[in-house]
């Protein structure tokens, strides 16, 4: 960590704010953004020693450039990890741990309940280069152990899940899947390292997409990976340097800035977002409500192990299928229609019709998608204006 601060034990805020950050010459208060896409050598010598890494050293902003290693630096403390590696988008990320970890013949364990994009560059891509895929469709760990047999690379989950809010237990599936002589790979994309530290609970490396709750104001796109040094060098770096899935130093100065807010903002959104799921429960239109922390979610005492709140999204599924969910999200007046999430605006989608809608209707089903959900993403406006506007919503479909 930067600063005279890195002399003291610091505390995860301070680092926050502070981490990775060294100052140059000039002395300046606030971060520098490195915009160059190439650093100048003093000799030839030199050159040569940054490129067969005798030297350390920034080389080409491809995969070297202050800004991007601040942001990561910064995440990584804040994850727990040894090291990160940022890439240009969260989908970016998934592809460079796959790419790093898998070969032809190497067999892929994912967890049905994923992003529709995750599961589409699985089938669809990463499944073409001899890469299997098995999708599991429930958080049973058995299903898990049978599924990884004795060829599993890696396991891929998130938790919870997105939209589902299904909660996975990463102290078991991490058990399981290193007993299978496989990596467990968590998307901790829903709560953020301000929530959740799933290597601390065993898991080998955390992925973030950055779009969401790191920006936090719906700006830019970012992913990262995070893990052990060993894992991050020397499995991940070198799929980001020939393979250019990098992160534009603006957007790492941007996310960077953005941790400093992290924890401030997603402990504000999951206060707000638990007393609105409160007050949703019970609606005689909704077929079900879940979110992580609430009573009825059949997961919460482990939700409650694992995070320290419950997060900032709630599922609606409502009662008459997509019919009455599009009412429901045309009758909103302030919150916006986005596929995005993690916005400091609240932010409402019909997932079966957007971020689900290329997967056939038989995944959607095993995937716990139904017509009627309804994915709300609680922002930083005022409590009293969002509980207004879904209100004015729930009277729109009535009972």
């Amino acid at each position: 960590m930067g600063d005279k601060s890195s002399k003291l034990q610091a505390g995860r805020q301070t680092v926050a704010v502070r981490g990775g950050f060294e100052r140059t010459e000039y002395g300046e208060q606030s971060e520098p953004l490195f915009l160059n896409s190439s650093f100048r050598f003093n000799s030839a010598e030199q050159a040569a020693a940054r490129f067969d890494e005798s030297e350390p050293g920034n080389i080409y902003s491809r995969f070297t450039n202050p800004t991007v290693s601040m942001f990561e630096q910064r995440l990584a403390a804040l994850e727990g990890a040894e090291d990160c590696i940022a890439t240009a988008t969260g989908m970016g990320a998934i592809l460079t741990c796959i790419l790093g970890l898998c070969q032809t013949g190497s067999k892929v364990v994912a967890a049905l309940q994923l992003f529709g994009a995750t599961i589409n560059l699985l089938n669809r891509l990463v499944a073409k280069f001899g890469v299997e895929v098995v999708l599991v469709e429930s958080s049973d760990p058995e299903q898990w152990r049978a599924a990884a047999g004795d060829e599993a690379a890696l396991f891929f989950l998130e938790t919870p899940t997105n939209p589902q809010l299904e909660i996975y237990d990463i102290a078991q599936l991490a058990k399981v899947a290193h007993e299978a002589g496989a990596l467990l790979v968590v998307d901790n994309c829903l709560c953020t390292p301000a929530l959740q530290r799933p290597l601390k609970l065993g898991a080998d490396v955390v992925m973030h997409s950055a779009t969401k709750y790191i920006d936090g104001h719906g700006r830019v796109l970012g992913g990262a990976l995070c893990g052990s040094k060993e894992i991050v060098r020397e499995r991940f770096f070198p799929v980001l340097r020939s393979g250019g899935i990098s992160l534009s130093p603006f957007n790492a100065w941007v996310l960077a800035k953005s941790l400093e807010t992290l924890a401030l903002r997603v402990n504000e959104i999951s206060k707000v977002a638990s007393k609105l799921a409160n007050e949703c429960a019970g609606h005689p239109a909704l077929e079900k409500l879940h979110y992580p922390f609430h009573p009825d979610h059949p997961q919460a005492d482990l939700a409650r192990a694992q995070q320290s709140a419950g997060g900032g999204i709630i599922a609606l599924e409502f009662k008459g299928g997509q019919e009455t969910a599009w009412r429901f999200i045309n009758a909103l007046r302030m919150i916006s229609i986005t596929a995005n999430f993690g916005d400091a605006k609240s932010t409402v989608t019909h997932p079966a019709s957007t971020t689900h809608s290329k997967l056939d209707l038989e995944q959607r089903a095993a995937a716990g998608i139904s017509d009627g959900l309804v994915r709300i993403s609680v922002g930083l406006e005022d409590p009293a204006d969002i509980r207004l506007d879904l209100q004015g919503a729930f009277n729109a479909v009535g009972k």
